[in-house]
């Protein structure tokens, strides 16, 4: 079988003996790929130091035909993230995006329209005065991408407008998709509120939106409900992107 070629980020690692590992790659041609790292260990190995965590690389592995792990061949450093070391809140930012790339997304799978976004995130966050505005535009691409973009113009329940006049707040249900109206959110189990405040910036939210303190807050909180529905568990890092920096 033939070599594939791709561009990856490396979004997860571990030990698998004394000189191999094993490595996630979040790849733009094929999606997620697990692959065996040979001699990945050893100091001056073929793989050097590509593989550590939130570098992009350009990787040449063979696929196996009944599943298993991949066998990474070779693999070139093709951008890191300096200002990410330089800067904790943006290196824990890095750390969440890896892991919801790492724990949500499916194997041969590919989302170019994620890894772009991705790419185009991290870049950014060390640049930026609150790297987590900039992890909000992530968050909603992942989640479209996954299809599970909220409904947030009307109600997902009735489609009724839930922009009454002199409402102050907005029902919000993770397992029904979106916004809830006054009649259908009250009987939602796992509603939550939302000033409309928090729910008109969020609807309006674009690239490079910088939020009002209480309103990230929400939106934050919002957004890691959210997320932590569609994994199934709240995600590990997700208690750092929530602190304010």
């Amino acid at each position: 079988m033939p070599a594939e070629k791709a561009l990856a980020i490396v979004v997860r690692g571990s030990d698998w003996s004394e000189t191999s590992r094993i490595v996630t790659l979040f790849t733009r041609e094929f999606g997620k790929v697990r692959g065996l790292a040979k001699g990945g260990r050893r100091l001056k190995s073929n793989f050097d130091t590509a593989f550590d965590l939130l570098n992009v690389c350009h990787v040449m592995f063979l696929r196996k035909a009944h599943g298993g792990l991949d066998l990474l061949t070779e693999a070139q450093i093709a951008e890191r993230f300096p200002t990410l070391r330089q800067n904790l809140p943006a290196l824990y930012a890095g750390y969440y995006i890896a892991e919801l790339l790492a724990e949500g997304t499916q194997e041969y799978d590919p989302h170019p329209e994620l890894f772009d976004a991705a790419m185009e995130t991290l870049r950014g966050l060390g640049k930026t005065h609150n790297p987590f505005d900039a992890v909000i535009s992530f968050e909603l691409v992942w989640l479209q991408e996954l299809g599970y973009s909220p409904r947030l113009d009307a109600c997902v329940s009735c489609g009724l407008d839930v922009n009454s006049p002199g409402a102050a707040r907005v029902y919000f249900s993770p397992a029904a998709g979106g916004v809830l109206c006054p009649n259908c959110g009250p009987p939602s189990a796992d509603r939550r509120t939302l000033t409309v405040d928090a729910w008109n910036a969020l609807r309006g939210f674009a690239p490079g939106t910088v939020l009002a303190g209480q309103v990230r807050r929400e939106i934050r909180s919002l957004l890691g409900h959210l997320i932590s529905f569609v994994l199934g568990r709240r995600p590990k890092l997700l208690s750092y992107v929530e602190a304010e920096p």
